[in-house]
């Protein structure tokens, strides 16, 4: 089946897609500072990459795939403090999105998933919010949140993902080489140190900003050893990740027919 973008539809095609065999992705990230060798939207990037990926697999298992445009504009807190990145009120995250997903609901389109690449903890609790909010206001709209930060999903991704030493190190990095490879410095990417320090023991210790968990140039973990080979089965492995969660959300609740 195929994978629709809904920017370039016009609306009597969206009206006649199956409504009750279409599920709906949208890839959230954020434009936050990624050290000095990525671009601040390096969260949208690795968020549509893996919206397609996974929409591709989707498709092949017979749904419609409607890939909604990308929520790029985030709480970023924790990059706030670097020239460029946009930080924005949680609640606004978990206004969009419920408001999208009941949008959809009320043309038919029932199921909706998250493509999330943007993991500071405001981000990923208002996503959450979210969730909880369309789960206990409608029995037959669902929201899927593979959420990345949960071990169940962080053991099928790499070492330095795993490690909490993964912003702007070479698990994203891998990524925007694959995807977006014009938009990279590599000749800064490949003289950067490593910096190994872990932003999830920093949450622990209640840092809230990068500077303070030991990032002053906003990146951790291993920039130099990025390479767009590591970051095409990154995607693949998303993409896997993404379908998965989709499928059993339509297992168990019956989301689609």
């Amino acid at each position: 089946m195929p994978v629709h973008s809904l920017a370039s539809l016009t609306s009597p095609a969206v009206r006649e897609l199956p409504a009750s065999r279409t599920i709906a992705v949208l890839p959230a990230g954020a434009i936050e500072a990624h050290g000095p060798h990525l671009p601040l939207g390096t969260d949208v990037i690795i968020a549509e990459a893996m919206a397609r990926a996974g929409a591709d697999r989707l498709s092949a298992r017979g749904l419609h795939v409607l890939l909604l445009p990308a929520l790029a504009i985030a709480p970023a807190p924790f990059a706030s403090e670097f020239a460029g990145t946009l930080d924005a009120p949680p609640e606004a995250t978990t206004m969009i999105v419920s408001g999208v997903v009941r949008s959809l609901g009320a043309h038919g389109i029932r199921l909706a998933a998250i493509a999330n690449a943007h993991h500071d903890p405001a981000h990923v609790n208002a996503l959450r919010r979210a969730v909880a909010d369309i789960s206990a206001c409608s029995r037959d709209t669902f929201l899927v949140f593979p959420d990345l930060t949960r071990r169940r999903w962080a053991e099928r991704l790499t070492p330095e993902f795993q490690s909490g030493a993964c912003h702007a190190g070479r698990y994203e990095g891998s990524i925007v080489l694959a995807e977006r490879p014009d938009l990279v410095r590599t000749d800064v990417m490949a003289a950067l140190a490593p910096n190994p320090r872990s932003l999830v023991d920093a949450i622990h210790r209640g840092d809230t900003t990068f500077a303070a968990a030991g990032g002053p140039d906003a990146y951790f973990g291993f920039p130099a050893e990025a390479t767009a080979a590591e970051g095409r089965a990154i995607v693949e492995t998303l993409g896997a990740i993404l379908a998965e969660a989709v499928v059993e959300a339509i297992g168990s609740a019956g989301a689609v027919s």
